[in-house]
Formats: structure tokens, C-alpha cells, sequence
């Protein structure tokens, strides 16, 4: 009976030809140059890269491995070649206000010369203006001013001098200037001699002194006048000849620059802060001769620099960023500042781009969970993609916290963002992130796996073949790359579809080429891809040996022998890391008179998930439609997981449990050597599971420890037939003799390979046949409901006598 079910070793793993592929070594073909098998995914990235209305942003959805990053940047890079190099951005200072630096843009490349340009006019204007000022010509014009205005104050001074000789009045020098002193027949009078003058006279003299100070004043003022005329004058021809030397210096830069209208404004500015400025050209530094020492210090000229923030090549095509670690000050800018004696301090050339300004005119690919994780850095995009403009400022500014410091223009931005993301994580933006849907339009999905055709085993060949080019490792030989292909099947879970979590099999190829250059050979084989495979699992399998001995030495009470009644071997998967085994689990169920039904002793715990907890009510509603009918459904019965102490999810295990719940109303052994796995609906179908082949080799290494009877073996759903792709050493097995893999639909299939008891059918008037599994059952939950409509009716009869006395 248990052959009829038996899966055939041609369907336990898919095999792959390697005489069918057509070449001796992956030198004979040419390296893939396009992605395998995301035909879906490169369409959306087509569509997306190639749409230039706003919010056609793209976010790139697939797990990790399917090669996302590797296929978006080729797609990018290809279109950004074609693309027109976008302009050069610098910010320069605001001569009216300094707290908001200007952006100026410039074509691809000129934004440099233009730097330089002015770093050589300031290096000139200083140097030809110290030597204008130190020039003969200049200062003989300076002089000559100079006696013009001194010759103007000694005729005013001669005029006062006169004034106060005409009333008797001398000048007379003191340790404080110069004082009135009355005269005297030429001389100055003494103390005395004022003394012994009369009140008519001192009264006079007093009135001469009050009219001499009156014209002193007058004198004063208009040698004051003279000092601001002289001043202006020397001003107006240090002016003019600085006016002269901007002249000849901005003019060439004028007519080089005259199509950009921002720029000629700035120039113009320039020019008047220099005429207005122009001594802060003509300061030296000091040195002391002792020390070597400043003692003094030019004047800072900072404010004519070109702070450059972005400059691209004429032919290089839109720029692509792929930004790393997007913070907010990598992805906006940032605004840095300096210290000196404890002061700190900054200004425009102290303004950095961020990405986004990087990325204008191109492409900007960042990772959403690493995107995400950042402070404001979301927030942050999301202007960016609105506004279309980046306003580098410190984030308190963002958030409307008043920091003291540079507002500098917004610099315009265009460009297209790629978000490389999980699924999962594309869903929740879409139902918790409002504008979500309208910034990016556009998802480029990226499966896991492809169907498997001769066409697409080519073409893993040749992704082989690139790898090994591409990293100079060894050629792999036609068996190499179909065992290649092997795992590739494997890992897809389906002998009729290929893996495409590349970057998995990518670190494959390059473990066999590591494991064929130690033997010293330069083709890698069949040998050293299961090498690499057995190495691979051999690191990181520590937990599931230590699982496998605790089994073997009896500390886990696993039973491959004998048969036994309500006890059942389950299969459970672990899933460690990069480690992923599965292992056998006792299940047990003891059923007793009662009217509490499946009581699952793992969500009594609190120990079960939801879907675990929702397979075990199933099994309520499939056994009451096998067996409730002419009598009360009336059961008790517990089940659980022996020695499991975690939480148990899932609905694989159902197929056990019911196993183990039939074997008990029945009080039919079951086979130990064999092992089910699988979910059961209602109407008793065996529903197919995740974890298949881990958990078929999980009860095959198990069994092998115990050693192989022959008689030992899995139950699957037969449905699970396609996801096979067994380890070599399961397949050699049960091609021996010695292991077994059965594949089932219904729970009667299943019930008959663990008991070798016919289940049976109902009859036309609802009975099982005599000798029947099911006969059994019914005739036992016939027995409990007839004991519990007893009892009942007892306990009422007891109530109504007691209520009579």
C-alpha cells in the first residue's frame, strides 16, 4: 500500500544535463550582459528613468540578493551616459547682506575658471594697487594735494595771527597747544604786569580775548573743513585710480561673462565694494624681527572667494549618487564652521553640497531602511522632491528652531530619485505616508525566481561565465555549472523554477573557484561546487549538530522504531540566521470523555502563534464533519509539541496533530519510523508547506544517526511534489532502499501509511466498514457521548431531587 504512495526518485530532486548545455567550459561562451529573468522590474526602471514629469520617482522593491542594486545601477549609469552634463552651482557672497550668500549656476566646467578668475583678480588688484599707491606719480599727486590744503590752513592761520596782533595779542606755546597771551610793546605781559592794570583795561583786554577766541573757533572749523576736503580729495583720486586698475582688470571678465546676467551683476558688485574697500588691499603683515612674528595682519578678502559646490565635465553625462549614508547633512549640505581662540565663526565658503545638489540634473539611488533610520532625513526629501529647490540650512532652521547663522539661497534642483527597499516597506509608505504615492509613481517589483527552460539555464551559464571573467577566477566546466544550476533549483524551492537571488549564488561560484585553486586546478568542477556547498553548511551547521546529538544520545526523545499510540513525529524548521535545518518533534494527543474538545496545550501556554492555533481549530470542524451525525459530538483531547519551549507557528504540523488525535480515539498505533508534515483544511485536504526539503533531510540526518532501517521515511503533501530539490545523499538513499518519501493528498492517505489501517468510507446510512480506522473512531466518540448524555441526565435527576426535598 505505502508503494502507491511513494514519490518516484526521478521527482525527489530535478536534474540538470550538463552534456545538454552545449560547451566544455565557461571560456566557450560569451558573459551575460543583461539582467535574468526581472523582465518586470527592468520595464518599470525603463519607464521610470525615462518619464521626466514630476513624481515619477522609482522605488525598487525586492528582498535582498535579487540583485537590485547591481541591475539599477547599470540601468542608471546607461541612461545617465546619454544624458546632458547638468550645470556647475557656487555660492558667493551678498555684498548687501553676508548672512545670505547668493548661488550662482554655470555650464558643465566653467564654474572652475571662473574661481580662478577671481582668485587671480584679487591676487592682482592686491598687488597692482600697493604699487599704484607707491608709485611717484601718485604720490606726487598726493603731495601736491596736501600743499594745496596746507597752503590753504597757513593762510588762515596768517589770517588769525593778524586778527590777534592787530588787538595787542600774541600766540604762546604751552605743555597743552597754544594759548592767548596779551602783548605788550612786542612782548608778552606778565602776571604782574596784567596785575597792576586797571578795570578799564583788563576789561579790555578781556573783550579783545573774547573776539581773538571767537576767530580761533572760526579758524578751527574751517581747518576741519579743509581735512574732510583734503580727505574726500585724496579719497576721490585713491578712487579713480583704483577705478582705472578694476577697469582693466573686471572688463576682459565682463566680456567673458556677459551671456550670464547674474554674474555681470556680481562683478558690479564687486567693483563697488572694492573702490569702497580698497585700503583692505594695501594692509602688510608686520614682522617682529625678535620672534619672526605677525604683528599685524592683512585685512581678510574671503568675501571675493568663489566657494564651488558643485562642478561637472562637459561630457560626462547626468551625474549618479549613490549615497551611502543618507543623513540629513549628506543629503542636503551642510554649513560648517571654524574655531579660533575660542570663537566660532563662518560664512559662505564655508557652505557644502549634499547629494541632492550633487545628483541635479541625474540620478540619486539611496536605500529606504537606511534612509529611514536617519533624523529628519525623510522629511528632508520629501521638500527636496516638492519644492524642487534645496535650502541648505542647519536643521533647527528646518524645524523652526531660530539659530543665528547663514540663510543662503535655495540652489534649484532636478532630479530623479531611486529608493531601494523591501517590499513590506514600499506597502506601509503607500497606507502611513500621505505623499508617498504621489513622489513615487512608479515600483519596479524584482522577483525571486524565474521558470526554468533551456533558454534560461544558458543564460545562467553565461552569468557564470561573467562572474568568472569579470573577478579572474577559474572557467567552470559543464558539470560545474549544472550543479550550479542544481542549487539554483534548490534554492527556488521548485524543480521548474531558477533562483535569482544572484548575489547567493554569486558568493557560490566564488567559494568552488577558491576551492579548485587550492587543489591547484584552473577549471572548476562538479566536485568543488559541493565542496563549496558542504563547506558552506558545515559552518554554519553547530546548532542543528547539536540538536542531531541531543537526539541521538536520548536528551530530545525522538522514536524511530516500534509503533505507538497518540505519539507522532512532526517536522519543525529552524530558521538561524544563514542556517536553515529542520529536525523531527514529537507530537502527542491523549482524548478522554469530556465536552471541552481539542484543547492545544501550546496556546494554553501562551506558546503558539495564530496560525498555529488556527490549524488546531481546524481540526475541530474536519473530525465533526467525519464523524458528528446521529449522536452529540462529545471530545476531549489535548495536544502538544514535546520539549518545545518557544513559541510554535504555523499550520504545517496539522496533519501530526490530527494523526496523533485519530491514532487515540482509535487506539491504533503509528508507524515511528515515519514522519508527516503538512496542513489540513476542513474537508481533510493535505495543503502544501514552506520548508519541505529541510525538513525531509532534517528526518533523514536523524534516521542516518540511528542508522537507516529501510523502513523509515516522510509523509508530505503530494502538492509539495514540485518544490523538491533533495541533497544528493537523500536521493542516493532512497534510491537504495533505505529512505522513503511518500507523498499524500487527504488525511485518510496519510492515516493509512501511519497505521496501515484502511481508513474506510461512509455508507449510504452515514457507517464506517467493520475493521476501519474510522469504524474505530466513530464507535469511540459514539461511546464518550453516550457517557456524558448519562451522566448529565444523572445530574439533572440529582438537581430536581434535591429540589424536592
Amino acid at each position: 500500500m505505502s508503494g502507491r504512495y511513494q514519490i518516484p526518485v526521478s521527482l525527489l530532486s530535478p536534474r540538470v544535463d550538463a552534456q545538454k548545455l552545449g560547451f566544455a567550459d565557461t571560456s566557450e561562451i560569451a558573459p551575460l550582459d543583461e539582467p535574468i529573468g526581472q523582465e518586470r522590474a527592468v520595464e518599470a526602471l525603463e519607464f521610470g528613468l525615462s518619464m521626466e514629469s514630476p513624481g515619477f520617482n522609482i522605488y525598487a522593491a525586492g528582498p535582498i540578493g535579487t540583485g537590485k542594486w547591481s541591475i539599477v545601477r547599470r540601468m542608471v549609469a546607461k541612461k545617465a551616459k546619454c544624458g546632458a552634463s547638468p550645470p556647475d552651482w557656487c555660492y558667493v557672497n551678498n555684498f548687501q547682506d553676508a548672512s545670505q550668500p547668493r548661488c550662482m549656476s554655470f555650464p558643465a566646467g566653467e564654474a572652475r575658471p571662473f574661481k580662478v578668475a577671481m582668485e587671480v583678480l584679487v591676487k592682482a588688484l592686491r598687488h597692482d594697487i600697493r604699487a599704484a599707491f607707491e608709485s611717484t606719480k601718485y604720490l606726487d599727486a598726493r603731495a601736491k594735494i596736501m600743499e594745496e590744503f596746507d597752503c590753504k590752513k597757513k593762510a588762515l592761520f596768517h589770517e588769525v595771527n593778524e586778527v590777534a596782533r592787530e588787538r595787542s595779542f600774541g600766540f604762546q606755546e604751552d605743555p597743552v597747544g597754544f594759548s592767548l597771551v596779551p602783548m605788550k610793546e612786542g612782548r608778552a605781559m606778565k602776571e604782574e604786569q596784567v596785575k597792576r592794570l586797571t578795570e578799564a583795561e583788563r576789561q579790555d583786554i578781556s573783550e579783545k580775548r573774547r573776539h581773538i577766541e571767537r576767530r580761533i573757533r572760526e579758524f578751527q572749523s574751517q581747518v576741519h573743513t579743509l581735512d574732510h576736503q583734503a580727505e574726500h580729495a585724496l579719497r576721490d583720486i585713491d578712487r579713480q585710480v583704483v577705478q582705472s586698475l578694476l577697469s582693466r582688470r573686471l572688463d576682459p571678465l565682463r566680456e567673458a561673462y556677459e551671456r550670464f546676467p547674474d554674474v555681470i551683476n556680481y562683478l558690479n558688485e564687486v567693483e563697488k565694494d572694492v573702490v569702497t574697500n580698497y585700503r583692505d588691499f594695501v594692509q602688510k603683515e608686520v614682522q617682529i624681527p625678535l620672534f619672526g612674528i605677525s604683528g599685524g595682519h592683512q585685512a581678510d578678502l574671503s568675501r571675493y572667494d568663489v566657494n564651488l559646490i558643485v562642478e561637472h565635465k562637459p561630457d560626462e553625462g547626468a551625474p549618479v549618487v549613490d549615497e551611502s549614508h543618507p543623513t540629513y547633512a549628506n543629503l542636503i549640505g551642510k554649513i560648517e564652521r571654524r574655531s579660533h581662540l575660542g570663537v566660532v565663526f563662518t560664512n559662505f565658503t564655508e557652505i557644502k553640497a549634499g547629494a541632492c545638489v550633487q545628483a541635479s540634473g541625474g540620478y540619486l539611488l539611496l536605500n529606504a531602511m537606511d534612509l529611514l533610520r536617519q533624523p529628519f532625513a525623510w522629511d528632508a526629501l520629501k521638500r527636496v522632491i516638492k519644492t524642487r529647490e534645496v535650502k541648505i540650512e542647519d536643521p533647527g532652521e528646518f524645524f523652526g528652531f531660530s539659530t543665528t547663522g547663514l540663510k543662503p539661497q535655495p540652489v534649484p534642483v532636478n532630479l530623479k530619485v531611486v529608493l531601494l527597499g523591501p517590499p513590506f516597506l514600499y506597502h506601509l509608505l503607500q497606507a502611513y505616508e500621505e505623499d508617498f504615492s504621489k513622489m513615487f509613481k512608479v515600483k519596479a517589483d524584482f522577483d525571486v525566481d524565474l521558470k526554468r527552460t533551456e533558454q534560461e539555464d544558458q543564460r545562467y551559464a553565461r552569468f557564470i561565465a561573467g562572474i568568472c571573467r569579470e573577478e579572474h577566477l577559474p572557467n567552470f566546466d559543464a558539470g560545474a555549472v549544472a550543479e550550479v544550476i542544481h542549487q539554483g533549483l534548490r534554492m527556488a524551492d521548485r524543480y521548474d523554477r531558477l533562483s535569482l537571488r544572484l548575489s547567493l549564488l554569486t558568493d557560490l561560484i566564488r567559494e568552488a573557484a577558491f576551492w579548485a585553486r587550492k587543489e591547484n586546478r584552473w577549471v572548476v568542477t562538479a566536485s568543488d561546487v559541493e565542496t563549496a556547498i558542504a563547506k558552506k553548511r558545515f559552518r554554519a551547521n553547530l546548532p542543528e549538530e547539536w540538536i542531531q546529538e541531543e537526539i541521538k544520545e536520548g536528551t530530545l526523545i525522538v522514536d524511530l522504531e516500534g509503533d505507538a499510540v497518540g505519539q507522532v513525529n512532526g517536522l519543525s524548521v529552524h530558521l538561524l540566521g544563514d542556517s536553515t535545518f529542520g529536525r523531527p518533534c514529537r507530537i502527542t494527543a491523549r482524548a478522554y470523555v469530556g465536552t471541552k474538545g481539542v484543547i492545544d496545550i501550546q496556546r494554553e501556554a501562551a506558546l503558539a502563534g495564530h496560525v498555529h492555533s488556527k490549524g488546531v481549530l481546524t481540526l475541530g470542524g474536519y473530525l465533526a464533519g467525519r464523524f458528528a451525525g446521529s449522536h452529540p459530538f462529545a471530545l476531549s483531547a489535548t495536544l502538544t509539541f514535546e520539549q518545545t519551549y518557544s513559541e510554535v507557528e504555523g499550520d504545517s504540523a496539522a496533519a501530526a496533530e490530527i494523526a496523533a488525535l485519530v491514532s487515540s480515539l482509535a487506539d491504533v498505533p503509528i508507524h515511528q519510523s515515519l514522519a508527516i508534515t503538512g496542513s489540513v483544511n476542513q474537508l481533510g485536504e493535505i495543503q502544501p508547506i514552506g520548508g519541505v526539503n529541510e525538513k525531509i533531510e532534517g528526518f533523514f540526518e536523524t534516521c542516518k544517526q540511528h542508522g537507516l532501517t529501510g523502513k523509515q521515511g516522510v509523509i508530505i503533501p503530494a502538492r509539495n511534489t514540485k518544490h523538491l530539490a533533495l541533497r544528493p545523499e537523500v536521493v542516493q538513499a532512497v534510491e537504495a532502499g533505505q529512505f522513503a518519501v511518500y507523498g499524500v493528498n487527504t488525511v485518510e492517505e496519510a492515516l493509512e501509511l501511519l497505521t496501515g489501517v484502511p481508513t474506510g468510507e461512509r455508507d449510504a446510512n452515514g457507517n464506517y466498514p467493520e475493521g476501519t480506522l474510522y469504524r474505530r473512531v466513530s464507535e469511540r466518540l459514539e461511546e464518550m457521548a453516550l457517557i456524558v448524555s448519562d451522566w448529565m441526565e444523572r445530574s439533572e435527576v440529582g438537581e430536581d431531587a434535591n429540589g424536592e426535598n
